[in-house]
């Protein structure tokens, strides 16, 4: 793990602003807690007092230590996949396999493409059955196609009828 620490000269304040927590107490009272460092705090009868000691309590804190600013490198890792990159390129079945690939893809493609064709050559059919011409009835045509093939799919087939 890498990391760098930025070191403020002593003659200037490492930050010029605090985030201070105000909390009113049941005493009447205002405590101001200098967050990220609890310990600092004060209480005063207003919360300008009480913001006045928690300065005060953080410079004289100063007097005797310092503010760094410790920046840290995350960890790189490694891929866990690199390690199976190439593991078969001297495999004498690679190239095989990879040829029986692209074999099943093709195939798969020109079923897909068939498969489009057909429904492209369907659709075009209902459309002419239908008698639509004009783009304004389209969705009327989607609604009457989908009824027609919900009433299809709803309707018993034979076989299933003569169970």
């Amino acid at each position: 793990m890498n990391f760098a620490v930025k070191i403020s000269s002593s003659d200037t304040a490492p930050k010029s602003t605090y985030d201070v927590l105000i909390e009113n107490q049941p005493d009447g009272t205002v405590k101001a807690t200098l967050l990220g460092l609890p310990e600092c705090q004060g209480i005063g009868n207003t919360e300008t007092e009480a913001i006045e000691e928690v300065s005060q309590s953080l410079q004289s804190r100063l007097e005797s230590a310092k503010i760094v600013t410790l920046a840290i490198e995350a960890a790189q890792s490694e891929n866990p996949w690199l390690k199976f990159a190439g593991m078969h390129k001297d495999n004498p079945l690679f190239d095989e396999v990879i040829a029986y690939i692209e074999e099943e893809r093709s195939e798969l493609d020109i079923q897909m493409e068939a498969s489009h064709a057909n429904f492209i050559n369907e659709f075009e059919n209902e459309i002419k059955q239908l008698g639509l011409t004009e783009f304004a009835e389209f969705d009327d045509f989607l609604k009457l196609v989908h009824f027609k093939h919900y009433n299809q799919y709803m309707q018993p087939k034979d076989a299933e009828s003569n169970l």
